[in-house]
């Protein structure tokens, strides 16, 4: 194998891997955006959990976080949650940064 070919191996190995880590990251910042929203929504406990669930499942509705932004918030539309769509996606950063940070702490 070439040094140009392990190069390329090495590129498509680190990029496998930030994929990865990209999931990982969304699934989990979901996760946690599920859980902060099951607070406003008053649910605790095991309804707390199954509602976070349901914000990681519609995150596979289709591609980016739209769907996890609709989904949270026509949730808080329906139970006249009052915060602003401004609000929601801050959080989602937020969120998401905590997570990476989670995950690299291992």
């Amino acid at each position: 194998m070439s040094s140009f070919d392990k190069r390329g191996d090495g590129f498509e190995k680190k990029f496998a891997h930030d994929e990865e880590l990209r999931f990982k990251a969304s699934a989990r910042r979901n996760k946690l955006l599920g859980l902060w929203a099951a607070e406003k929504l008053g649910k605790t406990g095991p309804d707390a959990e199954a509602y976070a669930r349901s914000v990681v499942s519609a995150d596979f509705e289709e591609a980016g976080d739209e769907d996890v932004f609709r989904k949270v918030r026509g949730d808080f539309d329906a139970a006249n949650v009052q915060q602003s769509d401004h609000q929601i996606r801050r959080t989602m950063d937020e969120l998401l940064t905590t997570a990476i940070e989670q995950i690299r702490a291992g």
